[in-house]
This record gives C-alpha cells, structure tokens and sequence, in this order.
C-alpha cells in the first residue's frame, strides 16, 4: 500500500502516492475501502465501472463515490480496483466480496467523498493525491 491517513480534525485525510495516474486511482479505492472496512478483505465478486468526467479530480471524485454507492447498495467490500485512464474516461474492475459483519465491521463509515482540498500533483516520481473522505 502507498497511502496513509493524515491528520485532520473532523474526516479522514489521505494521501496516496502511485508511478501512474492508473494506480493513483486504485491507491485511492483501496485506501477507501481500508478506512471503511478494515484490511480483511477478499476476491472473488467483481463490478465494473466506466465513467467519464470533464477533468482528473472530478473523474477521481466520480469514481470514489460510485465505488462507495456499488459497496453500500450491493453489500460488497473491495479489495482491488483495476484502473485504466483513457484520457477523461475511466474503466474500473472491481474485485471484492460480499460484506461480513464480523470481518468488516472495524472501519468508518464514508458518506462522501469531498473536493475540499484534494489535489492530484505529478513530479518525476510520479503522482501523489491528497483527498478527504467525509465521515
């Protein structure tokens, strides 16, 4: 994992570093679903997403909070995202399983994914994302 949670004094700030843009994006579901559900989480139940957004952030907002509804709606807990960018058109795999109360209970619940403060910086490392999850 290249994330970590920051500090913040009412919801969850994290910032996520990746080589690609790709895997920026799969670093931010993965941290999503760890401040959710915990680290207990398995494969086996796939969802695909393709969306499209006028630039990054709101392609990466959009995504976060449809993975949010698919995981609320649908009972499921992700464990990987498989990303590709297309330019402002994204296409996700998702791969998790169903929700279990007693292996996925130790997160916090998201009830949004917020653009207060999100910015999405690239350098020769690559890309480093810092985002607030409304709790």
């Amino acid at each position: 994992m290249s994330y970590e949670e920051l500090t913040h004094t009412a919801d969850v700030k994290i910032r996520a570093c990746a080589a690609t843009q790709d895997a920026l994006f799969s670093e931010a579901c993965q941290a999503l679903m760890q401040v959710m559900y915990g680290g207990d989480r398995h494969g086996g139940t796939r969802r695909v997403i393709d969306i499209s957004a006028s630039d990054r952030e709101s392609l990466l907002c959009d995504f976060l909070s449809e993975v949010l509804y698919v995981s609320e709606v649908d009972g499921l807990v992700f464990r990987y995202a498989d990303v590709r960018l297309d330019g402002m058109h994204l296409h996700a795999v998702l791969d998790g399983e169903p929700f279990d109360q007693a292996r996925h209970n130790m997160g916090t619940e998201v009830k949004g994914i917020s653009y207060s403060g999100m910015s999405i910086t690239e350098s020769t490392k690559g890309y480093m994302l810092d985002i607030l999850f409304d709790v």
